[in-house]
């Protein structure tokens, strides 16, 4: 590039978000070098497996990231360079246009760490700069050493798992295990649709069908044998690695009335709307009996609660989901969360779970209730999971991070997830680690922790990777 050497360089330095000389150690010392377990993540394996290498920075920053386009509509730029027709960089111009509007917002953290990490540029984003750190980056990820492959060697992740539906082939999990790729790529079974459809007759027929092929069955005529066929796909994943399941619900269901659940399926099948308190005892019951079926093979199940999805229904007609029109929900997690992890804790099946919440007024709720469960068989069995979607920023990472140190123990808290659709995104662990460390650094400042580096560095160490990779067993 011939004009970015005279831009406004970032203001990320080494100690960036590091406000203690604890907090300096912390990190430097113990956080940094550590390896990347992303337990959950959207990440696409068709791309791992084709190690997809991409045409231009917007290609790979841009394209699914619902983010960003929030952000973009929010300063007022027109759909067209979201998710429309307008060019790849007409899309990053008014991408660069915006980033100057995100401060505050971790977007503008996000952004500077990307660019400084994958591809060494320490300048801010801006449209005065956009041109050059476009033209710069897209001819970098050109190269074979920015491969999809590459970029998450170059971020030292050992382990992601991806999140995919029962009718999935996991072909490519296949295809990259046979290549002799040297991170683990393991499926997550999220078999929300199998539960959830029973809202829309028709697709939930259709459903049905595709989940009665991949399973090999004929067709899926009553709730007994749609259990054989998830259970099915469930020894399926479990034989190509999967360790995790994965849900994403407004809200736990736990109404347990058998018959009404078969009634539901019964109803739904013959092209008819259940009653809704036939609909809830069929996902209650649906939802305890997957949950058994990750007890008896000591998988971790995973509950993402709170999203309140798909507001925008004009939008959604015309982009369909996951194309950011959610927010945060208000729902009541509490009593129907007890109710459900209590069945199964009463006969002993209550396997490794971990709650994460979108509403932060939840973190006291699920900070105690994962109290309620551990049964002294596993360190931190029950989990508060890390800050999520609109959590996953500073003071939403320090709230859940002081909530469970106040009601449970940080200690044993397995670390940061990425959530995310792009293969850029890895910094935010480094992001996470940063702020554990400066949060635990204050501590030892204000005398409210003793100046022990050994075992501050040791807990910091265990957040940051080992507590992870001893509990999912990978």
């Amino acid at each position: 590039m011939t004009t970015i050497s005279t831009a406004q360089k970032t203001f990320i330095g080494e100690d960036f978000l590091l406000r203690s000389e604890a907090a300096r150690i912390l990190y430097h010392d113990y956080a940094k070098e550590m390896p990347i377990i992303d337990y959950h993540c959207h990440l696409p394996p068709d791309q791992i497996a084709e190690d997809k290498q991409f045409e231009n920075l917007t290609q790979a920053w841009l394209y699914g990231d619902h983010y960003k386009w929030r952000a973009m509509r929010a300063n007022g730029i027109n759909e067209r360079f979201c998710t429309g027709n307008a060019s790849d960089w007409e899309k990053f111009e008014q991408w660069a246009a915006t980033v100057p509007y995100t401060m505050r917002n971790p977007l503008y953290h996000w952004t500077h760490l990307e660019l400084l990490r994958y591809f060494d540029i320490d300048i801010i984003l801006n449209k005065d700069s956009a041109r050059e750190i476009y033209d710069e980056c897209s001819a970098r990820l050109r190269q074979p050493d920015f491969s999809v492959k590459s970029l998450l060697n170059k971020m030292n992740v050992k382990v992601i798992c991806t999140t995919d539906d029962p009718i999935d082939s996991l072909e490519y999990h296949r295809l990259i295990e046979q290549s002799g790729f040297n991170i683990k790529v393991l499926p997550t079974f999220r078999p929300d649709k199998s539960m959830l459809l029973i809202d829309l007759p028709e697709e939930f027929k259709h459903y049905l069908s595709k989940l009665a092929a991949a399973s090999g069955k004929a067709n899926i005529s009553n709730y007994q044998e749609l259990l054989d066929a998830l259970q099915n796909r469930h020894d399926f994943f479990a034989s190509m690695g999967g360790k995790l399941s994965d849900h994403g619900l407004e809200h736990i269901y736990a109404s347990f009335d058998e018959e009404a659940a078969k009634q539901a399926f019964e109803i739904t099948i013959n092209g008819q709307l259940a009653s809704e308190e036939q609909r809830t005892a069929f996902k209650s019951m649906l939802l305890f009996d997957l949950a058994k079926m990750d007890h008896a093979k000591s998988w971790t199940q995973q509950f993402h609660l709170g999203a309140l999805r798909n507001n925008n229904e004009r939008m959604l007609r015309e982009l369909g989901p996951d194309t950011g029109w959610d927010s945060i929900g208000d729902y009541s997690q509490a009593q129907a969360l007890s109710k459900f992890l209590n069945k199964l804790d009463s006969t002993d099946q209550l396997a490794k779970t971990i709650l994460y919440n979108l509403n932060p007024g939840d973190n006291e709720v699920l900070a105690t209730m994962t109290g309620n469960y551990n049964d002294g068989t596993i360190a931190g069995k029950m989990q508060f999971g890390s800050g999520w979607w609109f959590l996953d920023q500073k003071d939403g990472m320090e709230r859940q991070m002081n909530a469970l140190s106040n009601m449970g123990l940080l200690s044993r808290f397995v670390g940061m997830l990425t959530d995310s659709r792009s293969f850029l995104s890895y910094p935010r662990h480094e992001y996470f680690r940063r702020i554990l460390c400066n949060l635990i650094g204050n501590d030892v400042e204000n005398a409210e922790l003793p100046n022990d580096m050994p075992w501050l560095g040791k807990m910091v160490a265990d957040i940051s990777y080992h507590n992870a990779s001893r509990y999912f067993g990978f």
